[in-house]
């Protein structure tokens, strides 16, 4: 039988996957642990997620909170919830439960859909947020709260998808931000469509590419880095529960992977189990993707050598999706996330005049126009005013500056950003000289206070099991190899470089450690 497949006339990013359902419904799609899923099982059940929550009166812009683990649950009802016209509020489940009840409360969201492995997170929700009118629980049983999976036994398919427009709202993804409270980011339904096609084609994805999903679904770099393409494309994905390096070793060895996302915290936890990538397989890769915070030069070096494939780094925000991107083809510059995607424009500002564009290898400001932009906060006009411009830019807050080809090098937040004496000092220049020490596994460099110089930087350091040195060695080490005004006023040492909920190096936490462990700041010289 002939199938005819054209172009899908829906605007509605529901329908993400229409394309390999039709050509290979039977091609498993996700496998988690014992469970696979098909392309039509799918379908079938992201149509009874959408059908059931009808049924319980939600309709177009009514918004729908997950609370989910990584889960296939959370695949189809995200696009579920987006069929209907609704929007889909993807929660962090690392954040506490005053967090969360922000969220649920702000984006009046109106139905919860939460794992029972986060039923005391979901109760404090369902008990303290006026507009949750249902809880629907998956995998367990509470009072007051619905069964995921008995009201989509009720529901046959052949849901009709909602007719949307381009700027309808698809997704609504909060930020931590820096300070204050999390944004509520409005993402349309084109801006999606655009940046699942977008990340596909950049990256030469085609129906056979596996990925090995291993950063939470809730964060833009597995879904949009991972999942979304996979969809799109007719690939296949493996979702691990969470990150922990030892099983995502044995699971790529198991899985066999084609490619992966990851965050640099993610991979250096990875490459410090020696044993265990010794004794597994993990040469399937065709490419690894690397992004969501500053990737050290030795740390990319090593990633090839070790899983003997390419590696891209990419640039991307939740405002603004993947805007910067290394081709899998021609010139890769180590160090360098790539070159602005296709469609995107970018500019680099200066810090003290955003009317002037920085000068090649002059750092500044990233600003990002382009079809994945957000279309604003919501309930705050005056958030939107101040990182949106009139002429349609976001403003990143991220530090970077672009060479004389155009190739763009991310050097971390302007928060993160360290004025030692009239010096700016970024954390990445001096992480990346660290990381050469061969003792040295991982690093992470914060600010502190400085009585004299206003504030400096201080290293957190992990070494390599069995590797061992002191805190006046590496600093002798970064004045043999570094700029001098830019080397570590103090080293510390760690088991573990801490991460957020987003598998982000927690560089709060750092910072605020550090000011603990020198209450009177950093007085000068070498220590």
């Amino acid at each position: 039988m002939t199938v005819n497949v054209e172009k899908h006339p829906s605007k509605n990013f529901g329908e993400l996957f229409w394309r390999p359902v039709a050509l290979y419904p039977n091609k498993t799609v996700i496998q988690q642990g014992e469970v696979s899923l098909t392309y039509a099982e799918l379908e079938t059940r992201t149509q009874q997620v959408a059908a059931a929550l009808t049924r319980l009166g939600i309709g177009r812009d009514d918004k729908v909170m997950l609370l989910m683990t990584n889960d296939y649950r959370f695949v189809e009802s995200l696009f579920g919830i987006i069929r209907i016209g609704a929007v889909a509020v993807p929660a962090n489940i690392k954040l506490g439960n005053d967090a969360l009840t922000y969220i649920a409360a702000h984006s009046d969201s109106r139905i919860l859909i939460a794992h029972e492995e986060l039923a005391d997170k979901a109760q404090a929700i369902h008990d303290g947020v006026a507009s949750i009118e249902h809880t629907l629980l998956v995998n367990g049983d509470m009072p007051g709260m619905l069964d995921y999976e008995t009201l989509l036994a009720a529901e046959m398919n052949g849901f009709t998808t909602a007719e949307v427009e381009d700027d309808d709202v698809a997704m609504m993804m909060y930020t931590s931000g820096s300070t204050g409270r999390p944004k509520g980011c409005l993402l349309s339904h084109a801006s999606k469509w655009w940046t699942a096609r977008s990340n596909t084609r950049a990256m030469m994805h085609v129906q056979s590419d596996r990925a090995l999903i291993v950063g939470p679904l809730y964060h833009a770099n597995a879904l949009w880095g991972s999942l979304m393409p996979m969809l799109y494309v007719g690939g296949s994905a493996a979702i691990l529960p969470d990150f922990a390096a030892v099983p995502v070793i044995e699971a790529i060895d198991r899985h066999r992977p084609t490619f992966m996302s990851g965050t640099p915290s993610m991979y250096s936890l990875m490459l410090a189990e020696r044993e265990a990538l010794h004794a597994n397989d993990v040469t399937s890769f065709e490419f690894l993707s690397c992004g969501s915070a500053p990737v050290p030069e030795e740390l990319m070096q090593e990633i090839n050598r070790v899983f003997g494939c390419e590696v891209v780094e990419s640039y991307g925000l939740t405002e603004a999706g993947a805007n910067v991107l290394t081709p899998r083809w021609g010139l890769k510059k180590l160090g360098s996330c790539g070159l602005p995607v296709m469609d995107v424009h970018i500019r680099i500002v200066d810090l003290e005049d955003d009317m002037r564009d920085c000068e090649p290898g002059e750092i500044g400001e990233l600003w990002s126009k382009g079809p994945p932009n957000l279309l604003g906060y919501y309930k705050q006009p005056d958030v939107t005013a101040e990182k949106m411009t009139p002429d349609g830019y976001v403003k990143s807050g991220d530090l970077v500056y672009a060479d004389e080809q155009g190739y763009i090098y991310f050097q971390g937040r302007v928060d993160d950003m360290i004025n030692c004496g009239g010096e700016n000092v970024y954390p990445k220049e001096v992480e990346t000289i660290i990381l050469t020490h061969p003792a040295v596994a991982d690093v992470s460099v914060v600010s502190a206070r400085h009585q004299v110089k206003g504030e400096a930087p201080v290293a957190w350091v992990v070494l390599h099991r069995g590797e061992d040195t002191d805190e006046m060695a590496l600093k002798q080490f970064f004045f043999d190899n570094g700029p001098a005004y830019a080397h570590p006023r103090r080293v510390f040492f760690l088991d573990e470089i801490p991460v957020s909920g987003t598998n982000k190096i927690d560089r709060k936490w750092l910072t605020e450690e550090a000011a603990r462990r020198i209450p009177q700041g950093i007085t000068g010289g070498m220590g």
